[in-house]
């Protein structure tokens, strides 16, 4: 099941996406966190660094498969991933949480 979800989520998505961390840095609040893979990453340029990190590593594709607002400041969306990385495949919830309508922190975990 997808939702609408909020603008700044999906464009960030779609950034993402991309490997666009010039697109994808502008929907982050200023002292946003992020955490994947056992790592946090504080403030665009740790942000910036991750982004641009993740993307050369591996190759791989990556479907939207649900969306959902849980409250006005909470989204969660699950991405299926296939590529060259361990395991080759792989369902990731991407959990957002909102600040003024920019993401304050994103939390990526199986």
């Amino acid at each position: 099941m997808t939702t609408a979800l909020p603008q700044a989520v999906t464009d960030y998505l779609a950034a993402h996406e991309t490997r666009d961390a010039d697109r994808a840095l502008p929907h982050f609040t200023p002292e946003a966190t992020v955490a994947d893979d056992g790592h946090t990453y504080h403030g665009a340029p740790e942000i910036r660094g991750w982004l641009e990190g993740a993307a050369s590593e591996y190759t791989y594709t990556s479907t939207l498969i649900a969306g959902e607002q849980i409250d006005e400041n909470h989204v969660v969306a699950t991405h299926h991933l296939e590529g060259n990385f361990p395991g080759g495949a792989v369902d990731l919830h991407f959990r957002f949480t909102l600040d003024h309508g920019l993401i304050s922190r994103l939390v990526i975990e199986p």
